[in-house]
């Protein structure tokens, strides 16, 4: 073991049925402050690991990290380690083997960093981002309620803004609580998604909830007056970056009321190649050879390509009438918009 790399204690919780190990994870902080990702946001992942084991995800760094952290000594239970082990693909634990903060240490956490939070939002508008990295809202939130946990300490917070990114019908739990924060905070939900086709988002998404029970979440979410909208993230060049695609799928967010639209387009960090690779090999060899080669020179897309899909996305949601996302900035744009959002909700 290096000098000055703190092992960490992760026992196990449960084992669900279809092979999915959870694990105890101890934390000393929640939030993320924006010097240590270069996002203009702190970010706050409740989870580490995701069970909806999109094939893209940048995230697997992470997990990765803290299981070495761990070992497989005695840092990881025994028969979890012998699972991990057993993996066709060592990238596989991403999906396999959750870890879920500690809950005493999760509420310690928060309160101190909301503490910093508050010092700086002083100077300027503070955003926090909830679902960075893995979804706040996989089945484990059903058990653990991590998220909801969260939310709840929010609400005793004022002037903030928060963002959450799900592809989880199960945000619909949370309606009343997020339009109580709504009442405090500027507050924007992110339903992703990268496609109307179920079959295409079963290529890249092997668990996660198909397109008609995401877009039936976006539409219950906006009827009840949270501020909610779609993003489209990652656009796959070559594969959903076409006009009809995201037409389609621009079309369907507008039919169920969503606030806003955006997308941004695919990343492939080291981490990323081994699970993403094989999967758009099955779907097109050509394009496959042409990711390796874009893909090669870093982990973002060519500044032209980036430009024309901005137009293309702009264009896209002027077609149906629908704002490309923005979030306020300055505390008087976010009055503003939370009045709106009271005209928005609908009267008891």
């Amino acid at each position: 073991m290096r000098v000055g790399v703190v092992r960490l204690k992760l026992p196990a919780l449960d084992r669900r049925a279809r092979g999915t190990d959870f694990l105890e994870s101890p934390t000393r902080a929640l939030l993320n402050p924006p010097e240590s990702t270069g996002m203009p946001f702190w970010s706050l992942n409740p989870y580490v690991g995701c069970e909806f084991a999109c094939s893209y995800c940048y995230a697997r760094y992470a997990h990765r990290y803290a299981l070495d952290r761990a070992g497989d000594d005695d840092g990881i239970p025994a028969a979890t380690a012998a699972r991990l082990r057993a993996l066709p693909q060592p990238w596989e634990s991403f999906e396999r083997v959750i870890l879920v903060k500690r809950r005493e240490d999760a509420v310690a956490a928060l309160d101190r960093d909301l503490r910093r939070v508050q010092v700086r939002a002083r100077a300027a508008p503070q955003t926090l981002a909830i679902g960075t990295a893995t979804d706040p809202y996989q089945p484990a939130e059903r058990r653990y309620g991590l998220t909801r946990l969260v939310l709840e300490r929010l609400v005793r917070e004022r002037a903030l803004g928060i963002e959450i990114v799900t592809k989880s019908p199960l945000v619909q739990r949370d309606v009343s609580l997020l339009l109580a924060l709504q009442q405090r905070h500027h507050v924007a939900v992110h339903i992703s998604l990268i496609s109307v086709d179920p079959m295409l988002v079963r290529r890249f998404e092997r668990r996660s909830p198909l397109p008609r029970v995401r877009l039936r979440a976006l539409q219950r979410l906006c009827a009840a007056g949270v501020n909610a909208g779609l993003i489209c993230a990652p656009v796959l060049p070559g594969i959903t970056d076409t006009a009809t695609s995201l037409r389609a799928l621009f079309r369907a967010a507008q039919r169920c009321g969503a606030r806003h639209v955006h997308g941004h387009p695919l990343r492939v960090y080291a981490a990323v190649r081994e699970p993403l690779l094989p999967v758009v090999d099955r779907y097109s060899p050509r394009l496959a050879a042409r990711y390796r080669a874009v893909y090669r020179r870093g982990a973002h897309v060519p500044a032209p390509y980036r430009r024309a899909l901005s137009r293309r996305l702009r264009r896209m949601a002027a077609e149906v009438r629908l704002p490309i996302y923005e979030p306020p900035t300055d505390p008087a744009a976010r009055r503003d918009l939370q009045a709106q959002l009271q005209l928005w909700q609908p009267r008891a």
